[in-house]
């Protein structure tokens, strides 16, 4: 069982759970003014100075990139019509207002917009510089030409393929990933945007589940573009039939935002010398039919006798040292109570959403959607029927806690009151709301440093008297099978 109490003091712990991620996130609807109108009122136009006086003093200029991305991913509809907007309107109302404030929100706006807004944007910046209003710190940096390193593809053995890529620039180092999901046309599914010091640990935690390969640089682009366009043409389509996007990923700004900072990273690497694959924003051509996944297994009947016992592993995707229970359930187990055993075995809360992914299907609470359907009348041997079936198990979708579920034997039928049970695993589950993977590992580095300035906090958070309190190490069967013993 998890070494920290169910009791735990919940607290808004702020960034530091995930100082290596610097952003990531899915798309999500905005009403705010700026967001829904391109005419821009006084207080509007003010609280975007304002914006832009928080800005001069930011110590990476990404952080400049990232302001300047949200606001160009507002006009994602009609980029033309929203450039011609900024370049005629937008842009001179900014540099008639001059000052430091109004420096910044130029600079960020052209650091990842396309001609002409980038244009316009940089030569309003440079007027009011040379006027006299204050010049960011960050802005030569934000000028200066940026490197590609290296670019990287990680082939999955299932699931997401990943693309990622170390950039450096005036001197700083960070790193962009994309997950691909090839079984969607090819789209970017999620974006990373990761500084330099955390950039190894996560490619270290992507190559524990994939094969990573050097990439030319040109292939790499190629390959991105190729993702973010096909993303493109399935939001667009989303859109024309009234869905709203989904976020997945609360920690971050939507995932347009961080593909526009993508695209201007592309375009310092050279330019492929192949054509776009038809399913793209430019040419998009006929639109690939999003592949649907095989029937539902028939459910077992009476007359086909007592369902065998599947004995399961159930691991803890990107843990290192693993984190796994080893699991004896009825074949015939319905979904719902295979999450419960999942719950306890894993000392979970049940205080998140959780979903079932299978080839047949993802499973959990219904929700059109995301694709989601009822998990209700669902029976595990309907979506793992042998020995060898994998399936997946995603519990908390901010937090992200990835299990991996492999049917290891199919076993006779066991005697009644005596399923589900727990006969083996390794190590005590992470704490709730820690952060994901990242944020664990963030959270195991912080305890065992006493000089940390966190450190007295996160004993705190975990309700604990002292760091050694915790013990990342235990695990007791004889414990997950009492806590199991409540669903026999």
């Amino acid at each position: 069982m998890s070494p920290v109490s169910r009791g735990r003091k919940r607290k808004n712990k702020g960034k530091g759970t995930r100082p290596a991620v610097l952003w990531s996130g899915e798309p999500e609807p905005c009403d705010c003014p700026a967001c829904t109108t391109l005419e821009l009122d006084g207080p509007v136009l003010d609280s975007l100075i304002a914006g832009g006086a928080d800005l001069f003093d930011a110590e990476d200029p990404i952080d400049a990139e990232l302001f300047g991305a949200g606001m160009t991913a507002v006009g994602g509809a009609d980029p033309v019509a929203f450039g011609e907007a900024l370049v005629e309107g937008l842009i001179p109302d900014i540099e008639a207002r001059s000052g430091a404030g109004a420096v910044a929100l130029l600079a960020a706006l052209g650091s990842v917009s396309d001609e002409p807004v980038t244009r316009a944007a940089w030569l309003a910046a440079d007027r009011l510089i040379e006027s006299g209003s204050p010049k960011p710190g960050w802005v030569d940096d934000l000028r200066a030409p940026v490197t590609a390193t290296e670019c990287w593809v990680f082939e999955p053995g299932e699931g997401d393929t990943v693309l990622a890529a170390l950039f450096r620039r005036a001197g700083r180092s960070h790193g962009v990933v994309i997950a691909v999901d090839e079984f969607d046309c090819g789209e970017a599914s999620e974006i990373f945007l990761v500084d330099g010091e955390g950039i190894p640990r996560m490619l270290a935690m992507i190559e524990s589940e994939h094969s990573r390969e050097p990439l030319d640089s040109a292939e790499f682009r190629w390959r991105v573009e190729a993702a973010l366009d096909a993303r493109a043409v399935h939001d667009e389509e989303d859109a024309a039939a009234g869905k709203e996007p989904v976020e997945i990923n609360e920690d971050g700004p939507p995932y347009a935002v961080l593909a526009a900072i993508v695209r201007a990273r592309m375009k310092a690497l050279p330019a492929p010398d192949k054509p776009k694959p038809p399913h793209s924003e430019a040419d998009p051509g006929p639109v690939m039919p999003r592949p649907k996944p095989p029937k539902l297994l028939k459910k077992r009947t009476k007359a086909a006798g007592p369902a065998p016992v599947y004995q399961l592993k159930v691991g803890l995707r990107g843990a290192k040292p693993p984190i796994w229970r080893r699991l004896e359930v009825p074949a015939d187990i319905p979904l719902p109570r295979l999450h419960q055993v999942i719950q306890i075995a894993f000392d979970w809360d049940d205080s998140h959403l959780h979903v079932f992914e299978t080839p047949f299907g993802d499973f959990g609470n219904a929700d059109p959607e995301v694709g989601h359907q009822s998990s209700r009348s669902v029976t595990l041997e309907q979506v793992a029927p042998g020995a060898g079936s994998k399936l997946g198990y995603l519990y908390d979708f901010g937090d992200a806690w990835d299990h991996e579920i492999v049917v290891e034997k199919v076993l006779e039928p066991g005697k009644a009151g005596t399923l589900p049970r727990c006969t083996g695993g390794r190590r005590a589950a992470p704490p709730e709301d820690c952060g994901g993977m990242w944020g664990y590992a963030d959270l195991l580095e912080i305890l065992a440093d006493p000089t940390h300035a966190d450190h007295a906090d996160r004993i705190d958070w975990l309700g604990l008297d002292e760091a050694a309190d915790f013990d990342a190490a235990a695990f007791s069967a004889s414990e997950v099978n009492e806590g199991l013993s409540g669903l026999r």
